[in-house]
């Protein structure tokens, strides 16, 4: 199935950690799963993980897509010699929405700057 929804509700402890949620088609696992991991592993803010940018591949078509700046030079001629078809996006993938619970309780809220998606903590 090349379209899912995903919205993704994510404990820790027992507690709510993290919501995260995006139109998109086939593009919606995708964002939500870097995002998720643009948290845990990479330690970032809900914001600054909804604003990294993006790319995505699918079986069909056999490509990986790309936000503009979201690989570097050497990466780009890497996947080339790899073999791998790339194609540059005019635009942008997903349109995240999502909440992190910090450490200290308080509810985090953010939405994709590449929208007219806004966000209210508190």
């Amino acid at each position: 199935m090349l379209s899912s929804m995903t919205p993704t509700i994510i404990e820790k402890d027992g507690k709510l950690f993290m919501v995260v949620g995006t139109p998109g088609g086939p593009t919606i696992i995708t964002s939500v799963f870097q995002t998720i991991l643009n948290v845990t592993e990479h330690k970032m803010g809900m914001q600054q993980a909804v604003n990294a940018l993006k790319f995505h591949h699918q079986w069909l078509p056999d490509k990986i897509q790309f936000e503009q700046g979201a690989f570097t030079p050497q990466t780009i001629q890497f996947l080339k010699e790899k073999g791998e078809k790339l194609q540059q996006l005019k635009g942008t993938l997903g349109r995240m929405d999502a909440i992190l619970r910090r450490p200290d309780g308080k509810l985090e809220g953010a939405a994709d700057p590449r929208a007219d998606d806004t966000s209210i903590g508190y």
